[in-house]
């Protein structure tokens, strides 16, 4: 049975959901730039914004149940290496690298950061069970952050001038990636045609 078109509502929907995510990748990537410098945003870059690009590509249906379990296993393990980058000292490690100061951690930009990604991350069950497309947008971020991003610690170690070995934040991730691979994996599960994404 063909596809029935969309009509110039749905169409609207689509692009305002696209125009709001969009904003807010740009939002989050333009914090990361007051608080960290060029070099560490663009790191981020590849999980806000290439969370956004995956949620374009491949659209998916709101179905939380799908991606529950590695949604919260990917949580857990991203609050236990935010535990190992504060103890191993990652920020003043990445400084060094990067030749940027080490931000205050009450800053205005750090403190809106957080609460954009991290707090938006945490109302994905919501908007995703209520149906919102913004929602797995949101969740294309989380996925591909913690599993594109957080590899980056296993490149940092090449830039250091020294033989290659530890960077503060680099054992946690070795379990968190692959979970948040799985999450994005169960994420395409729930494929749908693009007439209905975005509604």
């Amino acid at each position: 049975m063909p596809e029935k078109p969309m009509n110039i509502k749905t169409m609207r929907m689509n692009r305002l959901v696209i125009l709001s995510a969009f904003l807010f990748t740009a939002g989050i990537l333009a914090l990361g730039y007051i608080s960290f410098g060029i070099w560490p945003t663009v790191i981020f870059t590849s999980g806000f914004l290439g969370g956004f690009i995956l949620w374009l590509l491949i659209p998916v249906s709101s179905n939380f149940a799908t991606i529950k379990v590695p949604f919260w296993l990917a949580f857990f393990l991203f609050l236990v290496h935010r535990v190992e980058e504060k103890v191993m000292g990652f920020f003043p490690a990445l400084s060094k690298l990067t030749d940027t100061p080490v931000p205050e951690i009450t800053s205005v930009p750090i403190v809106l950061l957080v609460l954009a990604s991290v707090g938006a991350w945490l109302i994905v069950p919501m908007l995703v069970r209520k149906g919102y497309a913004f929602g797995t947008y949101l969740a294309w971020t989380f996925f591909a952050a913690m599993g594109i991003t957080e590899l980056a610690h296993f490149i940092f170690p090449f830039a250091t001038g020294e033989p290659y070995g530890y960077f503060p934040g680099m054992i946690s991730v070795i379990p968190l990636a692959p979970v948040a691979w799985w999450g994005m994996w169960r994420l395409t599960r729930n494929r749908m045609n693009n007439s209905k994404h975005h509604l």
